[in-house]
């Protein structure tokens, strides 16, 4: 199956190394321009350098990942059987993207979004498609879990193609209506906005919130590390739309995330965010 994922950045460049690493799969990784794209390869090829190094990947298993993933702009994608957007998490520029995927693509080519928390059935307004969530997370070629966002409109068949492609590449697939931020963010999103009024507040330093809910919640990484991790800018945005989407006040985003995002301290892409990186 040829995969084309557009959106080069992290998440992107997850996707396409988590199909290009399973056999039977090859990927066209796309970005706005030839740069990006080709920017996404070498990222990739450097984290496989890196595994190489450690010798917990062969140069041969290497290589042969790489061959498995060309790129170029979404035109490139006019052939492939699976478009999964992985775009920024703006409702207007997804949308925009799959209305013009649709003078691109085969009428049966199956678009899927890897929105965190945005409509599904929002994006597939007027398109001749549904689109289906086919969440992945950070790091995706890590991370086991894929959610699958169901709208409306969504038919069972899709439902289970997409449920055998996530199993085809080593991920176990949840099932999820389309309802704002899914399960996981849902969940974990506030819980970081909570942990940020803790630090706020002074209550305590941000070492020892994350430090409380690895040793007292068996959390595998604390709060704050955790929204380093995923980007303050995305849980951000998540926040956000799950305040518009449900109007519940205990979604609205801490006053000192919305600082943090303007001052551009968003974790670990930018080197800071409530720990500093190298």
């Amino acid at each position: 199956m040829k995969v084309g994922v557009i959106g080069a950045g992290t998440m992107g460049c997850g996707i396409a190394q988590v199909f290009a690493m399973t056999d039977g799969y090859s990927v066209i990784l796309c970005d706005i321009n030839e740069e990006y794209a080709a920017a996404g390869k070498k990222r990739i090829a450097d984290g496989l350098e890196k595994l190489v190094s450690r010798e917990k990947m062969t140069r041969q298993a290497a290589d042969k990942l790489l061959s498995a993933i060309s790129t170029g702009l979404k035109e490139a994608t006019s052939d492939c059987e699976l478009i999964i957007e992985a775009a920024a998490e703006c409702i207007n520029i997804k949308k925009e993207l799959f209305h013009s995927l649709m003078a691109i693509c085969k009428k049966d080519a199956i678009f899927a979004s890897n929105t965190s928390s945005l409509s599904v059935t929002e994006l597939s307004a007027g398109l001749d498609r549904q689109v289906i969530g086919m969440h992945f997370f950070n790091p995706a070629p890590v991370m086991k879990l894929v959610e699958i966002v169901i709208g409306p409109g969504t038919t069972p068949e899709l439902v289970a193609k997409i449920k055998d492609i996530a199993i085809s590449v080593g991920k176990t697939p949840v099932e999820v209506k389309d309802d704002p931020g899914f399960i996981v963010n849902r969940i974990l999103i506030p819980m970081i906005n909570e942990a940020i009024g803790i630090f706020a507040n002074g209550t305590a330093s941000a070492e020892d919130i994350d430090t409380a809910m690895k040793l007292g919640a068996s959390h595998v990484m604390g709060p704050l590390a955790l929204g380093d991790l995923i980007g303050l800018d995305v849980c951000l945005a998540i926040m956000e739309v799950l305040h518009k989407q449900t109007g519940d006040q205990k979604y609205k985003p801490h006053p000192l995330l919305v600082k943090m995002v303007s001052d551009k301290l968003l974790g670990r892409k930018t080197g800071q965010g409530f720990h500093k990186y190298e």
